[in-house]
């Protein structure tokens, strides 16, 4: 037996073997990253538009009891307090959430609007990840008419 053989072969592996094996493990933690964050972002969507539902059946029964849905100036803290600002309501048997109406996945604030001339008589709105009105993608706003 050649014992030059035996130790070349005994020696491990070399500098190229090495890079090679780092190159194909970061590759595809790349790939497993990518598909993470996307399955991320459809989540966070799919959080806030079941918010906006919980927050509008809050409004809902909000108006049960009161007669009239908050105003912008109330906004949806309406749900978790009693208004302050006029007009107060009367007959509020809150709160009608089981905590502050908080933010979206996102982080950013819901927008509460009151259209008494539309179909609806208010809109929530989740401005989507970017947190700016308008978007397209996981960027494009989601809203209770949808």
């Amino acid at each position: 037996m050649n014992t030059d053989s035996k130790t070349r072969h005994d020696a491990g592996w070399t500098f190229v073997e090495a890079i090679i094996v780092i190159a194909i493990v970061f590759t595809l933690s790349g790939t497993v990253a990518v598909s993470a964050f996307r399955y991320i972002d459809r989540a966070r969507v799919a959080a806030s538009r079941a918010q906006i539902e919980s927050l509008r059946l809050a409004l809902h029964a909000y108006y049960i009891d009161t007669g009239t849905f908050p105003t912008e100036a109330q906004g949806l803290s309406a749900l978790w307090a009693r208004p302050a600002l006029a007009p107060i309501p009367i007959g509020w048997a809150g709160p009608y959430l089981d905590r502050p109406a908080g933010v979206d996945a996102w982080g950013t604030a819901f927008v509460y609007r009151r259209d008494p001339h539309g179909a609806t008589p208010f809109e929530i709105v989740s401005l989507g990840a970017d947190g700016l009105p308008g978007g397209h993608g996981y960027d494009a706003d989601i809203s209770s008419h949808d």
